[in-house]
């Protein structure tokens, strides 16, 4: 692999283990994992970045870990860590809306197509939505059906209601 490593650890939540890569200058990737496939996954994934995943402590994985306490706990709504994204030009403008959207608010693709200045790319939207490598720091979660139902999210409908749901101040169950 050609790149710098990404250090990877977990973090601990109530929808399940995150596992999480980061480098000197950010949070590369946070998604729900755990199991047996965690490892085939994460192999795949350093391939796909073209860099080393290396099981390590870095000062941004404790940071990340804290502020991803804090929110689960209530006391954070916005979050600091700095995030690397790589991915297409759209990709990025969608990625850059979804962390305008304020905790406990939501929108549809629709209005994210809208604000986007293409109301036609709601599909394109959706996919690069669903291809978000940083799950709850950009918060893909709280994008929604334009008839306001509760539909996509790579870690599971359940979490995203559960997430929807802790962000409305709700006692959410999972």
């Amino acid at each position: 692999m050609a790149g710098e490593p990404l250090m990877v650890g977990r973090a601990e939540g109530p929808l399940g283990p995150l596992v999480a890569g980061v480098d000197d200058g950010g949070v590369w990737f946070l998604e729900f994992g755990g199991g047996g496939r965690s490892d085939a996954h994460l192999e795949a994934l350093g391939r796909r970045l073209d860099r080393p995943l290396v099981r390590r402590r870095h000062p941004l994985l404790d940071r990340l870990r804290g502020e991803l306490e804090e929110y689960f706990d209530g006391r954070r709504r916005v979050f600091e860590v700095p995030v690397r994204l790589e991915g297409t030009p759209f990709q990025l403008r969608v990625w850059h809306e979804l962390t305008k959207i304020p905790y406990g608010e939501v929108r549809s693709y629709l209005q994210i197509a809208r604000g986007l200045g293409d109301p036609q790319a709601v599909r394109a939207v959706g996919g690069a939505n669903g291809s978000n490598p940083i799950s709850i720091v950009v918060p893909c979660h709280r994008v929604i059906g334009a008839d306001g139902s509760i539909v996509g999210y790579g870690g599971g409908l359940e979490r995203k209601r559960w997430l929807l749901a802790h962000e409305r101040g709700e006692r959410p169950l999972f």
